[in-house]
């Protein structure tokens, strides 16, 4: 049977799995009757709760007689090392635009690395039933992209549809029949390339995907090479130095079809199968043949531009709601990471019990610690800090940048490009988009964009969008102002009370409810003045026998603001921790003692 392999890559929440849905759909992988979720790549809990892709995924359908392999990608640019990975094992891909919102830093991102491996996609603008969509200055909007991309002749003349994944159409002009997604596999067959491999040579493939099954163990995805991959055929896993890293026999073939995973004897060169069997290999090793001596070219991944302390939960409380709860289990799942994920580096943190985490931002070690909590894990986790390094020419400190896209209505651009310059962005274009909206551009340090993203929202009243993604390095932009306001600081240990925190809230903004358990040093709220305020949330009123004259004023309290995972990491300053268990979020001083934090002052004074 003849193979295609293609991604579909695009920017977040531009339809990329709903699309898929529908490819597989109408290309007869799902019974009639079969009962299929919305969204069905998504199959991770995170994903459906967070309606976003994070992990890259495989499946497969028929059409006319040729079997196209489609792998959904992350659209969201934290996880980028996901798509970076997979292109490797592609001969094709859908670059999928919004209609209305046009090329996004994402796309770009995506549409960069596509065309570096030579790749010559297919651009689908999406959602053409939207009230406020312009395909014709998408059109041009991708032109000019792929132009600034130094894309080749080849690359500039690409092929084109209009599309809408939700409906299940798509078509060569926008007053088409808008019938099926017909014209789109159709133009797969014509555009994409067959794999073209060797399948005389003796079998070898790069691992791409690493997942773990209980029954199976450890299950690695990727392409067939060269060759022809056999069912217990003996193997040898080599490093990227040549090394050996184990030698083995694949236990399990499986090979995609729809949704599912299905055992086969053997698969050819160009196929995307799943091989099992194997303990130690991992992401990117070369599974070969004895006879092979020399690894595959592997892609490289970006480094990491985001750092964060993840250490054990050493409060008062700390013990209490989860079950792991030690450094060693901490250390072993955080390593476990590091096999699957290459976009994350764990080493030891010279302080003690403690591990230092890097990764691509915030919302990508936002979902690894969410998804160490839900896994009984207890931790505590410091502040974002950005990765600096050397020029190695000019031997000046440099640090990662951002390209920071902004759509906000007219009224607000004044207070959002005050609010980036006071972050040292600097503003490289503003265009009206459309509907009374601006869409503003910022070239602005990582550093300036932690913390930032909740002042954002609350400045424009809940309606602009930004979107981010990493630019390179540059030169050190200098100190950035950071919170203005101070702590509410717990003094006591206990349940808080309602007479307590009624008389409180004229102090700030509460985290707490009553009724709640806090300790010495536990954050309680916000401090309406720069400096932080030591309280007791736990005081109760003095109950006398002597009747009053007038009733009880009845205790009102104000809903207090409750942070999520990603807020409350994002708000913390350097001298503060988010303590996280699977069945809280609560947030603390590093040092927990007020008499250690003054020494603490002090010594940094000095």
């Amino acid at each position: 049977m003849d193979i295609r392999n293609i991604a579909i890559i695009a920017h977040v929440d531009h339809g990329k799995t709903t699309l898929v849905d529908q490819l597989l759909k109408q290309s007869g992988a799902f019974r009639e009757n079969q009962h299929v979720a919305e969204r069905a790549m998504d199959s991770n809990d995170l994903e459906r709760e967070r309606g976003i892709t994070i992990l890259a995924k495989c499946t497969s359908v028929v059409w006319n007689d040729t079997r196209i392999n489609i792998i959904d990608t992350p659209g969201h640019a934290d996880f980028g090392g996901e798509v970076e990975r997979i292109l490797s094992m592609v001969d094709g891909a859908i670059i999928l635009v919004d209609a209305a919102e046009g090329a996004l830093p994402q796309t770009k991102f995506v549409l960069g690395k596509a065309l570096a491996r030579g790749l010559r996609p297919i651009v689908v603008v999406n959602k053409i039933d939207r009230q406020d969509a312009r395909p014709d200055e998408v059109h041009e909007e991708i032109f000019d992209l792929f132009a600034a991309l130094d894309a080749s002749e080849a690359q500039l003349d690409f092929p084109m549809l209009y599309a809408s994944g939700r409906q299940g159409w798509a078509d060569e002009t926008l007053d088409g029949p808008k019938k099926d997604l017909a014209p789109l596999f159709d133009l797969v067959l014509r555009h994409v390339p067959p794999p073209g491999l060797d399948a005389e040579k003796p079998f070898a493939m790069v691992a791409t995907i690493l997942e773990s099954d209980n029954f199976l163990g450890r299950i690695l995805t990727g392409r067939v090479e060269q060759g022809r991959a056999r069912l217990n055929m003996p193997v040898r896993v080599l490093r990227a130095d040549g090394s050996v890293m184990e030698t083995g026999r694949l236990t399990k073939l499986l090979s995609f079809r729809g949704l599912d995973r299905v055992p086969v004897e053997e698969a050819g060169a160009g196929d995307i199968i799943a091989v099992a069997g194997l303990s130690d290999a991992t992401i990117p090793d070369t599974i070969a043949s004895p006879e092979i001596e020399a690894p595959l070219d592997s892609q490289p991944v970006d480094p990491p531009t985001l750092s964060m302390t993840f250490r054990i939960n050493d409060g008062p409380l700390g013990g209490r709601e989860g079950k792991k709860v030690t450094s060693r289990q901490i250390r072993d799942r955080l390593f476990k990471e590091t096999e699957g994920n290459v976009a994350i580096k764990v080493t030891e943190s010279p302080e003690s019990e403690a591990f230092e985490v890097a990764g691509r931002g915030e919302l990508q070690l936002g979902v690894l610690i969410e998804t160490m909590r839900r896994e009984g894990f207890e931790l505590t986790i410091g502040r974002p800090r950005v990765l600096f390094r050397e020029n190695p020419e000019t031997g000046e400190r440099e640090e990662p940048y951002e390209e920071a896209l902004i759509d906000v209505d007219e009224p607000y651009s004044g207070v959002v490009v005050e609010k980036m310059s006071l972050r040292k962005g600097v503003m490289q274009d503003m265009r009206p988009s459309g509907g009374g909206k601006v869409r503003l551009t910022f070239a602005i340090p990582s550093r300036g964009l932690i913390g930032y993203h909740g002042e954002f929202l609350t400045d424009t009243r809940g309606t602009g969008i930004m979107n981010r993604l990493f630019s390179g390095y540059g030169p050190y932009a200098g100190v950035i102002e950071g919170r203005r306001n101070g702590s509410l600081i717990s003094s006591e240990d206990g349940a808080t009370t309602q007479y307590a925190l009624f008389s409180l809230q004229d102090r700030g903004t509460l985290f707490v409810d009553a009724g709640e358990k806090v300790y010495i040093g536990m954050i309680i709220g916000e401090h309406s003045r720069e400096n932080d305020l030591e309280v007791n949330p736990i005081r109760e009123k003095k109950l006398t026998n002597i009747r009053a004259a007038g009733k009880d004023e009845a205790l009102l309290l104000t809903p207090p603001r409750k942070m999520s995972l990603e807020q409350a990491i994002a708000y913390i300053e350097d001298d503060e921790l988010v303590e996280v268990t699977p069945s809280a979020i609560r947030i603390r001083k590093r040092y927990l003692d007020p008499n250690e934090r003054k020494r603490m002052e002090k010594t940094r004074a000095s």
